[in-house]
């Protein structure tokens, strides 16, 4: 895991928006040209509007023109002294929006780290085939 990575995740974990379960998870995403996206959970009052890490770097990576071929590696960190993973709704957009032996990097508080490839994160994802 670059340490890059990393450190671009953690320096956005402050600005989740997270008034109601002040869960702060942040993402980062490295292209493969060197740039770091990052994205935090954006929280709100009609709790199905809410958004996550991962799918806010996503979004935003795709909003700047890049596709599932340019990124490299995704970290996610939180302020939990567990290590968290994406959720369901985060694992089909990272299957749909990311290449199958991407590296997932999940790291806790304490730089504790659990890396899947995202293939495995959602073995049986939907797809373009299925529909």
């Amino acid at each position: 895991m670059d340490q890059n990575t990393l450190k671009a995740a953690r320096d956005v974990l402050n600005n989740a928006y997270v008034r109601y379960s002040n869960f702060h998870v942040a993402a980062a995403l490295k292209m493969k040209n060197g740039v770091i996206i990052t994205g935090v959970n954006v929280e709100n009052a009609s709790y199905g509007l809410s958004n996550c890490a991962e799918r806010t770097a996503l979004f935003t990576a795709r909003t700047q023109g890049y596709t599932k071929h340019d990124i490299i590696e995704v970290v996610v960190t939180t302020k939990q002294e567990a290590i968290i993973s994406p959720c369901g709704a985060c694992r089909q957009v990272m299957h749909e929006l990311i290449l199958p032996d991407v590296p997932i990097h999940m790291v806790d508080v304490n730089d504790n780290v659990k890396t899947m490839l995202n293939k495995e994160l959602l073995p049986a994802g939907f797809s373009e085939d299925d529909l």
